[in-house]
């Protein structure tokens, strides 16, 4: 049978002829492999894996082999089965997806061979698998282009690559470039994971009349032989026998089989079968039952058994990915979503489906689930959480990647499907690259844009949905995403002082602004209630002003890290560096002036409550409250310190240093009765025991409504009980009596009623 030249050309370049660099080998050596010379000196090009390399040999026909024949492995062949063997794979179950990978190649090849050969064209290429628990084996078949011996020996037995060694001194050194994926058979060779030996029954579409046979038990050795043609059923293909190893009986299991190849071959496209047995339920009539069925009577029925064997298709969903998008309708996005993501109870909010063309070449479908994953409800970083699903041409690679998406959209799910991804040779690990630069860009932009599209809809239920499902995430975004933080900032949504119980957006605070508002302002507290209280609010809300509530510890950073929206800065409304009159004169004179007429307040506030605060000073800003508690310019918020102190009990730290650091500031309101009581109680007699209750009274009050924990509860009770009671003239007070009522009887014991407290 001969090819047109076009046929010829068209699989020795592109997509069919894989690069000659030097293979990936071992820095170890395998017992079995001995460095052995090789059988015969001629230049042999080296070629892809198989059946990846099933190239077209343009030299003259084998000759009919009658024995078999012994070659032995050159020295790099044996060296990169070792590595195969002991450290190239992480699983053991890749063999399966690699050897049903290059069947799908080999049908691919016959497929578009098929174009010039009228015969083959007549034959749809399909891969079976069929597990022999009576002989331990299991056989991958597939109908593809198959090869002559010349390339049995070529793709499997030889690399014929000067570079080679120098090749395994860089890899000692840590400096070997392992983006080799596809070359020299180490899909093939990954089935010595499994088995201790393979056999290779093969028929090439050159010759369909010749089949041979290879055969090797992993040494240092392989075997050719010529056999019947009939061994493959089709015109061409190759069948795998693998006899496997002792610890390797579970993939004897159909079910287990099934299960990998819906995992990593659910979208190859041609035809993947597995022998199976299968058990069905028939209706028959019930022979003893009907004995003494009478005529006309209908006969009665029995439920029986019936097992079967043959083979079944596995891969029956089609990747709607590589469809036009106008093509593929809203339901069937849906329902892959839920098949591909296996949650059949989760409707996806949002979707996009979009062609990457030009440098790099990539398809991809993305979702927005309609709710937060089970696993990310745990923890919203969750590494076991599978969110993208990498395909290279259609054959499941990993879902682990980090690199295709910022943790931030991890919510996220997909799957991408690329020729051009840099996998290593084991098809495990994605390596950095430009071509993965510009893949994680334009989800990162899609995923934005779905986000959009929902902020924009008419029903703003949907996006509320949205926020209270992943707003977290988005923040996250603020923080870690510099070059898309200003877009991110957009979708932010908060409760405010005068928004209710609805949310407002930053664009929407802007809009509301009265006129000359210089900055946008928020206030840190735990849940929006907490946040409501906090006293430092009064003086943004006299100057009518909304103030945004921050309700998380996330927030606060999230905070710091955008500073600025839309010419806007972003200030903390409890910090002490807050100042709303920079440049009016009479405000700073009159604030001087209030410093000056209270500085008795001042100075024993500042005496009474040393180590707890770092200053004290006037506001003329509070307006209902007679002091409020803040925090200097690099002071962390109440919200915050319980976290950091959380965290570091957690992890064995000394809190102590962390208190020290986040001294707070006491703004006290000079105007407030409580405030003008304190000083009046100084100036008569500020040595007092009540004097001092009072003042740590007020501390205590401030820090509760401002947010901040009592470290002292029991002296706090204490100080609110002498309020509630009569003082002594020290300002102490009385302790409880208790008495019994006088008895006619003096013998007779009080009883618990008769228990009476006075003071």
């Amino acid at each position: 049978m001969k090819f047109s030249p076009s046929a010829v050309l068209a699989l020795t370049s592109g997509a069919f002829l894989a690069s000659t660099t030097a293979f990936l080998v071992p820095t170890t050596t395998h017992k079995a492999f001995g460095v052995v010379k090789p059988t015969s000196s001629r230049p042999i090009a080296a070629t892809a894996s198989f059946p990846r390399s099933t190239l077209l040999s343009s030299t003259t026909a084998d000759k009919t082999e009658a024995t078999s024949e012994t070659y032995e492995f050159t020295s790099d062949v044996g060296r990169v089965m070792d590595l195969i063997i002991n450290s190239l794979y992480s699983d053991r179950d890749i063999f399966l997806r690699e050897l049903v990978s290059n069947a799908a190649d080999a049908c691919d090849k016959k497929r578009f061979l098929s174009i010039t050969d009228d015969a083959a064209a007549k034959e749809e290429p399909n891969i079976r698998i069929k597990a022999n628990a009576d002989d331990n084996t299991l056989i991958i078949e597939d109908a593809g282009v198959g090869m002559t011996k010349d390339e049995l020996i070529n793709n499997l037995g030889k690399i014929a690559q000067s570079g080679t060694r120098a090749f395994v001194q860089a890899l000692g050194e840590g400096t070997a470039d392992v983006n080799l994926i596809g070359q020299f058979g180490v899909g093939f060779y990954s089935a010595y994971l499994v088995a201790d030996k393979v056999t290779v029954i093969t028929k090439s579409m050159q010759d369909p009349n010749k089949a041979y046979q290879w055969e090797s038990e992993a040494d240092s050795s392989y075997s050719i032989k010529e056999v019947s043609p009939d061994e493959i059923e089709a015109s061409s293909g190759t069948k795998l026998i693998l006899h496997l190893k002792e610890d390797a009986s579970t993939y004897l299991d159909a079910t287990k089989i099934q299960e990998l190849l819906q995992r990593y071959s659910e979208f190859i496209e041609f035809p993947i079968s597995v022998w199976k047995e299968k058990t069905e339920y028939k209706q028959v009539e019930d022979e003893e039952a009907n004995k003494n069925l009478k005529e006309g009577e209908e006969p009665k029925m029995k439920t029986v058994p019936e097992t079967t064997e043959g083979y079944e298709t596995v891969n029956n969903q089609k990747p709607i990915w590589l469809r036009p998008p106008k093509e593929v309708n809203e339901d069937e996005y849906k329902d892959f979503y839920k098949s591909a993501f296996r949650n059949s109870y989760d409707i996806p909010m949002k979707y996009t489906h979009f062609v990457l063309e030009g440098q790099v070449e990539c398809k991809a479908i993305l979702y927005i689930p309609g709710m937060l994953p089970f696993e990310l409800s745990k923890d919203m970083f969750d590494e076991n959480s599978r969110n993208i699903r990498l395909y290279v041409k259609r054959v499941f690679i990993n879902d682990q990647f980090d690199d295709l998406l910022p943790r931030w959209l991890k919510f996220v799910k997909g799957v991408v499907d690329s020729n051009d991804l840099p996998l290593n040779v084991s098809r495990e690990i994605l390596q950095k690259s430009k071509v993965l630069s510009i893949i994680n860009k334009r989800l990162v932009r899609k995923s934005l844009d779905m986000i959009r599209e929902i902020a924009e809809t008419e029903d703003q239920s949907q996006y509320i949905m949205f926020w209270n499902n992943f707003g977290k995430y988005l923040k996250v975004g603020i923080i870690e995403d510099d070059k898309n933080r200003k877009e991110i900032a957009e979708y932010l949504r908060f409760f405010s002082a005068s928004s209710g119980d609805e949310y407002t957006s930053l664009d929407k605070y802007i809009e509301n602004m009265p006129e000359g508002q210089k900055a946008i302002y928020y206030v840190t507290g735990d849940g929006k209630e907490r946040a409501a209280m906090s006293p430092v609010i009064e003086k943004l809300k006299s100057r009518g002003y909304d103030v945004l509530f921050a309700t998380e510890p996330l927030d606060e950073i999230m905070f710091e890290s955008l500073r600025t929206f839309k010419d806007f800065d972003v200030m903390d409304a409890a910090k002490d560096t807050l100042k709303l009159d920079e440049d009016d004169e009479e405000a700073a004179k009159r604030k001087e002036e209030l410093n000056r007429e209270n500085v008795d307040v001042i100075n024993y506030l500042e005496t009474v409550l040393s180590g707890k605060v770092e200053k004290v000073s006037v506001s003329d800003l509070l307006t209902d409250s007679p002091a409020a508690l803040v925090q200097g310019a690099y002071g962390m918020s109440p919200s915050m310190q319980r976290y950091m102190r959380a965290q570091n009990v957690a992890s064995g730290v000394d809190v102590s240093a962390l208190n020290s650091m986040n001294k707070v500031c006491m703004e006290i309101n000079p105007k407030h009765p409580i405030i003008k009581d304190l000083n009046r109680m100084i100036k008569e007699d500020k040595e007092s025991k009540s004097t001092e209750d009072f003042a740590k009274l007020l501390f205590d009050v401030a820090g509760m409504t401002s947010g901040y924990d009592i470290d002292d509860m029991s002296s706090f009770a204490q100080r609110v009980m002498k309020l509630m009671s009569t003082q002594e003239d020290d300002g102490t007070v009385p302790e409880a009596e208790v008495v019994a009522e006088k008895k006619e009887d003096p013998e007779e014991e009080p009883t618990a009623a008769e228990v009476e407290v006075i003071e």
